[in-house]
């Protein structure tokens, strides 16, 4: 058992080495990153696509996607005019500083305000590993179901930020709000969390002014 902990502490350990040099990256671009992290079916891309609508004309943005085999989401973000950079993992549930750094020089940081780092669709892997971005960031989905928060305490803890999507789904779908946020609240005091709908583009006027202020405040 002992030599499997020191297995996993030198990998770890390896990969926040890397992720401090992406970080060094980044600012000495100027750029602000956000490691965002979901299941799949969540949302992400959508979400992604919508942000950048609601910051037009205020931050450049670029793309990070992670997928385990497909380019399907860097083709949409390039398709909607936003630079794109994927990453296929090969089948791994997350992604890695490793991997991360190995995308970078392919974005024009220097023209860029903001990287969204699309990780790979899980809720338990992407916890672990450092990329050295600015910020984590959480999407829950309406239909998920109330009861993440219990379910996946170590991912809910990491986060700087939450996002509720698909809240027009509230009528038609069992989910307990109080429930929801209490589980939260229990595990990340006072995090900063925005209901948003891609769809009806409820709240995201509210995440995209916050997101700006982050940006500038940095």
């Amino acid at each position: 058992m002992s030599q499997k902990i020191t297995v996993v502490e030198n990998i770890l350990s390896a990969n926040d080495q890397i992720a401090q040099k992406n970080r060094a990256a980044f600012d000495a671009a100027g750029v602000f990153v956000v490691n965002m992290m979901a299941s799949p079916g969540a949302g992400k891309t959508t979400f992604i696509l919508k942000t950048l609508e609601a910051l037009q004309g205020r931050l450049r943005m670029g793309v990070i996607e992670g997928d385990l085999a497909t380019s399907i989401d860097a083709e949409k973000a390039l398709a909607a005019g936003i630079p794109a950079v994927q990453i296929n993992t090969g089948g791994d549930c997350h992604l890695d500083a490793v991997m991360l750094a190995g995308a970078i020089p392919a974005l024009p940081l220097d023209q860029l305000d903001l990287v969204i780092v699309e990780n790979v669709g899980n809720l338990i892997c992407p916890a672990s590993f450092n990329l050295g971005t600015h910020m984590n960031l959480l999407i829950a989905s309406i239909p998920e179901g109330d009861d993440k928060p219990y379910k996946y305490p170590t991912m809910y803890r990491g986060v700087q930020a939450l996002i509720i999507s698909k809240i027009d789904l509230l009528p038609y779908v069992p989910f307990d709000m109080d429930y929801f946020r209490q589980g939260v609240e229990m595990l990340n005091p006072g995090l900063v969390t925005f209901p948003v709908s891609a769809r009806t583009g409820e709240g995201m006027q509210a995440w995209a002014d916050w997101l700006v202020e982050r940006v500038k405040a940095k």
